[in-house]
């Protein structure tokens, strides 16, 4: 099974990388889960793995799926079919699913700073927001100078401002009121 996984890998990793970037996680998932299950059954996992040309296995998978698959996932069974992997769909399925998952428990984090942080900097803020939201966190670092010095992080509607422009903001705010 180990071996399975480890064959299936690069596959998941490419189709959730492509649904990422093309907002298309949904639909990937939907085909992955039929074709899948269409993969399970006795009949077509024979044709799958036999010695019949690839075109045909590919096309033969892509004719019973061809309600859920556009032309990128048309490719993505093509090129399976080619290399022989289209029986590990089942593999394909549950690590794309895994990675739904961690991308889930990953939360996106804007970091704003005066000048560029040092990776040590940016490793104790990393950190302290993961203990903080208690999930993981993918750090995007921007520079404004207008802050004077300090950084802000803002993630979801939580908002930690150290720069000097907020306490100089923060201070006017006091005196005024």
């Amino acid at each position: 099974m180990a071996d399975l996984i480890t064959i299936a890998r690069p596959y998941a990793k490419a189709a959730f990388e492509f649904a990422v970037e093309n907002n298309s996680i949904e639909s990937w998932h939907k085909m992955l889960v039929l074709t899948s299950e269409v993969s399970k059954d006795t009949q077509i996992r024979s044709v799958l793995t036999s010695d019949m040309k690839t075109d045909s296995v590919a096309n033969l998978l892509i004719n019973i799926c061809k309600d859920v698959l556009d032309e990128f996932s048309t490719n993505f069974i093509k090129i399976m079919a080619e290399n022989k992997r289209l029986s590990l769909l089942p593999e394909v399925l549950t690590l794309f699913e895994q990675y739904c998952l961690d991308r889930e428990s990953q939360a996106d984090v804007d970091v704003i700073s005066a000048s560029e942080l040092t990776d040590e900097q940016l490793n104790k803020i990393s950190v302290a927001v993961e203990k903080r939201l208690s999930r993981k966190v993918k750090l995007k670092c921007h520079i404004d100078k207008s802050l004077i010095s300090g950084f802000i992080i803002r993630t979801g509607d939580m908002v930690i401002d150290s720069s000097i422009r907020g306490r100089l903001n923060h201070l006017n705010n006091a005196l005024q009121s």
